[in-house]
């Protein structure tokens, strides 16, 4: 029986993330795998089950990256609790999003590659669920303004400024990036948390 330790699945799994984001859900096959991870070739087939076990977790692994650490989390639970302070946790969230560009690459294809395949489409569904629930659940806890539509609606919105970022680099300047980013807190979270009237 071959030895597996969870270092070197972490290792393949990374390599399949920066496989989908440079080849695509059909480039993902466990040749390029090794390939990427510098392996030896059979290594990934002794991993994971088939391709499906793969890409499911290779979108798991994602999120686990990223995860704010420690210290931004300790941050966070020290900042003001106004609107101001909401604008700069969104843009840092934007920012750390931006900054693993390979990771929300391979997120989107494993969204694409999950309208075909209702197996990841159930994974995907219920592990971004999950997430929402969390950052509601998170925002409520926190004191910040706004309430449960407020952070739904900045997920959405802010989810697309990153993908344009990430795909379309120069549609929008850094600068207007961040004014973005101020105007959908400001025009989504009321200053004293109240719901806007409709």
């Amino acid at each position: 029986m071959v030895r597996r330790n969870d270092q070197r699945r972490a290792a393949l799994v990374d390599a399949a993330i920066e496989v989908l984001a440079a080849q695509g859900a059909r480039g993902l096959t466990f040749r390029a795998v090794d390939t990427e991870a510098a392996v030896p070739a059979g290594t990934a087939s002794n991993y994971f089950a088939n391709r499906d076990d793969l890409l499911t977790q290779a979108g798991a692994r994602v999120y686990e990256r990223l995860h704010p650490d420690e210290a931004t989390l300790a941050r966070h639970r020290t900042a003001d609790r106004d609107r101001d302070t909401y604008v700069l946790l969104m843009r840092e969230l934007v920012d750390r999003i931006a900054s693993f560009r390979t990771g929300y690459l391979a997120l989107l294809e494993l969204r694409l590659e999950a309208t075909r395949r209702p197996g990841l489409r159930a994974v995907l569904t219920d592990r971004i669920r999950e997430d929402v629930a969390a950052n509601v659940a998170y925002h409520e806890a926190s004191g910040l303004p706004g309430d449960a539509m407020a952070v739904k609606l900045l997920y959405l919105a802010l989810n697309w400024l990153v993908v344009e970022q990430l795909t379309l680099p120069d549609v929008f300047t850094p600068a207007e990036r961040d004014e973005l980013v101020a105007a959908a807190v400001e025009r989504i979270v009321t200053a004293d948390g109240d719901r806007q009237p409709s």
